[in-house]
Order: C-alpha cells, then structure tokens, then sequence
C-alpha cells in the first residue's frame, strides 16, 4: 500500500491518472467510476490510485465533515454490486494539507477489466475515460494467471462446445455489459467471452464459465452440486424422509434449492378470533435462500469434490460448505461485514444473474428473518476445510 510520504506527495500532486479529488460525495456514481479506473490501471503503473474526498481541484479544504457515516458510505461503495469483479479498496480519515481528508485508495486489479454498471473505466491522464475496444483487449492481456483466483484458471480439455452460448447471450451478456456499449459492440463471441473473464488467452473455458454456463458442470468440477437429505428424526442415523441430488450450472442450482426448500418448509395455519388466518412457516424461506447463495458463492470447488451437504431433520437444517473461512475474514469479523472473495468470478455471475443484490449482507438478511419469524439465531461452525451453518427450528 502507500506509505505517508507516498500520500502527501499524490496530494501536493495536481489531479493525475493516479489522483482524483472530489469537494464532496455528492456522486457516488462518479466516485464508483473513479474506483473502477484505477483497478484497471491503464497506464500499467502497478501502483495504487487515490481518490480524494474533501478537497477542491486547488488542494483547499472543502469543508465538509468527515466522520463514520461519510466513511461507512464510501466503503460500501464496493459491496453495492455495481463494480465486477469487487475491487480492493482501502477507506481512511486522514489529515493532509493540514485539513480532514477522506481517501479512498484503489490498487490495480489482478482481473481486469473491472466494470462499472456493465461499463469499463480507465484514467487517461487528468481525465477519466470510457474505455474501447482496444483499450478492454489491452487490459484483459494484463491479468497475471499465476495469481489469479481458482475461478479465473482454465479447465483443462474443456472447449466452446461445452458452454451454452445461447444462454450466454440471451441471459449473461445483456446484464453484464451495458446496453449502450452492447450496441456498439460488434466484436466475436470469443472476445465477449474472453473481456467478462469467462475465456482464457487461447479460448479455454475459465472455472467460473463451466459454473455459470456449463452444458454439463459436473463433467469438470466433481463437486459442483448440492446433497440434501431430510431424516425422520435428529440424527443421522434416522430414517431417510427424501433425498435429492441437485445440479447443474450455479443459477439452476440456487433455483432447484429454493424449489426443494419450498416444499420441505411447514406452515402452520392459525385462526384468530377475528377469523384472520395467520401463516407462520417453521423456517423463512428468504433466510434459508440467502445462507445457501453465500455457500454457493464461497465454498472451495479447488481442494474438495465433495458437494454441499444439507441435512434437514426434525428440529434444525445443517449446512456444510467444502472450504473454511477465507483471506481476510475470520470467526471474530464474520458477523460484522467483513468480506473475502475465494471464487470472485463466480460471485460476478451471481450477481449478474440476479441472485445477489448486494455483496456482504447475505448473514446479516438471514439473521434478520430468522429473527422476525421466531426461529434461534443461527450458529456457525468454523473448521479448517468447513463452515457449518445450524438453524433451528421455531418453536410453535
């Protein structure tokens, strides 16, 4: 990261194409789109961007305030699910020029191009520029596939034929890429496929692409799939009620659970005195639906070919997501909002697919409607190749 004297050098510096300042956040979307020009990098710098909230294109103090919702809001910035793949970003208070500072630092991104709203941005100089064609070509050669996440790796003897491209174009691309820029874009399905990460360099299908547009995912990734089992009783070793293996790409996944979900939950009908008909379900779907996307989205499909084990019984659901907590989040931050992206192109297809609103709140909506409805706030169980979510049932 910069260190303080790399800091008040960019802020003496006027605006660059590693400087921005804003006077205010009146914008969050200019700010987003400043974000997004320094994850890409153009210029190749291998250096972090900065953005400066606070401060006049002069350096004078703008004289806002520059407290905890100001700051809270600039970081959420990253979890709005606007900017694919989520960036790094790092929020600080800072004085520099002897005045409050907000600062949002922005190192390049290793999986570029990041996209804003379907849209790449780049910094050319002082200014912050659509990017074109060329310069997305530009930047998808730029990314490092040593470095790069399990998601981004190609699958070997995997090609073309093994992905659904009607669905790509029909469901994937228009929420990936803008409309506008779709228009104007007559370039070869390789090079769509290649610039959304879905494509290596020499046209291999990356992990992500099998996941999300897969004709058959389980062919190349053993594990891709959901093992649910409901017992007659608390114990596995009670009678099996009903099984089912569920598979398929990631979207025909979280779709068949929400159907399995749907139709194992029990609604228990009350009768008031005002002859009002009150349903309360044992477990809140939505709860149930937020748990299983996160264990989609974060589970390791690289160690284990195991797949995701949920067991219904009498009186709780078990969750058991392959892989443990990962890169920055540990059981202390787990609740407080902290995230990690084991698989970040697999998030990006969620996402595009409608079946993430927002990074980062997934626990916090399940403890909510667990909550409402009456059911024990669920436990989490960390372990080093496991994460084991219990919710109780409620209690009638």
């Amino acid at each position: 990261m910069l260190t303080d004297a790399e800091l008040e050098a960019l802020f003496r510096n006027m605006e660059s194409d590693r400087v921005e300042r804003k006077a205010t956040f009146s914008s969050p979307e200019k700010v987003s789109q400043a974000i997004c020009a320094f994850a890409n990098d153009l210029p190749n710098h291998g250096k972090p961007g900065v953005i400066f909230i606070g401060v006049n294109d002069d350096g004078s103090s703008a004289g806002i305030d520059i407290d905890d919702d100001l700051l809270l809001r600039l970081a959420g910035l990253k979890k709005e699910g606007h900017i694919l793949p989520v960036p790094t970003i790092v929020v600080q208070k800072r004085v520099l020029g002897g005045h409050d500072v907000a600062v949002i630092i922005v190192p390049p991104s290793y999986n570029p191009p990041v996209r804003y709203k379907g849209t790449v941005w780049i910094r050319v100089g002082p200014s912050r520029n659509l990017a074109t064609a060329e310069e997305e070509k530009r930047l998808s050669e730029k990314r490092r596939a040593g470095d790069l996440p399990f998601d981004h790796h190609p699958v070997v003897g995997a090609t073309l034929d093994d992905l659904d491209l009607d669905r790509f174009e029909r469901e994937y691309l228009p929420n990936a890429v803008a409309a506008d820029v779709l228009e104007a874009n007559h370039r070869p399905l390789q090079q769509k496929l290649k610039s959304l990460r879905l494509l290596t360099r020499d046209d291999s299908p990356t992990v992500a692409s099998i996941l999300t547009l897969g004709k058959d995912p389980l062919q190349w990734i053993p594990g891709s799939y959901v093992q649910f089992l409901r017992f007659d009783g608390e114990n596995l070793t009670d009678p099996i009620r009903h099984q089912r293996e569920i598979s398929g790409t990631i979207g025909d996944i979280a779709r068949q659970v929400e159907e399995v979900l749907t139709a194992n939950i029990s609604v228990a009908t009350d009768i008031t005195s005002d002859a009002m008909e009150a349903r309360q379900p044992d477990y809140p779907l939505p709860a149930l639906q937020q748990i299983f996307r996160n264990a989609i989205m974060h589970r390791t499909y690289e160690t284990s070919n195991a797949p995701i084990r949920a067991y219904w019984f009498s009186d709780r659901i078990e969750i058991h997501s392959p892989g443990g907590l990962y890169g920055h989040v540990t059981p202390e931050n787990f609740s407080t909002g902290v995230t990690d992206y084991r698989n970040p192109l697999v998030a990006e297809g969620m996402k595009v697919l409608g079946y993430v609103q927002r990074f980062g709140v997934g626990i916090p909506i399940a403890r909510q409607f667990l909550e409402r409805n009456g059911n024990p706030p669920p436990v989490f169980t960390f372990q080093p190749n496991t994460v084991l979510v219990t919710i109780y049932r409620r209690k009638a």
